[in-house]
This record gives C-alpha cells, sequence and structure tokens, in this order.
C-alpha cells in the first residue's frame, strides 16, 4: 500500500513558476514508477509526466520544454517543477504511483489545484 500526499498548488500568473511535490508513504518508494497527471474542468484526466523507477522520464508534448518530473528516493518524493505556465495548465493535478512491473496506475493522491491567470 501507498499512500501519496501532493502539495505546492496555487495561483500563479502566466509565465510563472510551481514546484509541485509528492510525498510517498512506505518503504518501496523506490520501486514504483510515478506520474503526474491533470484534470480540467469538463476535461478527462491525463497524463503529463512520468518517471521510472531508474529514473527515465517522458512527457507529453503540450508540457515538453517546460515542466520537469524528479524524484528524490531518499525523501519518498516526486516532484514536478513546472515553468512558463500557461492559463491552459489550470486544472488539478495528480501524483500517481504503480509497481514498475505493471503499466496502470494502482495509487492516486487526494489533487492539488493550480490556477494560471491571464
Amino acid at each position: 500500500q501507498v499512500q501519496l500526499v501532493e502539495s505546492g498548488g496555487g495561483l500563479v500568473q502566466a509565465g510563472g513558476s510551481l514546484r509541485l511535490s509528492c510525498a510517498a508513504s512506505g518503504r518501496t518508494f523506490s520501486s514504483y514508477a510515478m506520474g503526474w497527471f491533470r484534470q480540467a474542468p469538463g476535461k478527462e484526466r491525463e497524463l503529463v509526466a512520468a518517471i521510472s523507477n531508474g529514473g527515465s522520464t517522458a512527457y507529453v508534448d503540450f508540457v515538453k520544454d517546460r515542466f520537469t518530473i524528479s524524484r528524490d528516493n531518499t525523501m519518498n518524493t516526486v516532484y514536478l517543477h513546472m515553468n512558463s505556465l500557461k492559463p491552459e495548465d489550470t486544472a488539478v493535478y495528480y501524483c500517481a504511483a504503480r509497481p514498475a512491473t505493471t503499466t496502470q496506475y494502482h495509487y492516486w493522491g487526494q489533487g492539488t489545484q493550480v490556477t494560471v491567470s491571464s
């Protein structure tokens, strides 16, 4: 069982930056792949960025060169650094975890709101 708690959301002006954090419980954090998802009002939840248990990263096209996912296994934490934020980045951001041997995310945080004003 993994429990995830996000923090770091808030209100920021377009062009600004935020860093989201996701703290995980449990002693096996390093064996999990992690992802950041987001859901905007009226839209489906979508994957934004992912990081494997080995540190390999992947991004969707619309956040490449703006967002960076990283992890600190000593702190059981995954981060999402967001730069050059746009109003269309406004959403609830969720972190999620999956065992490295699976493709489905099993564990989810409660989400943190990110609002980007124009």
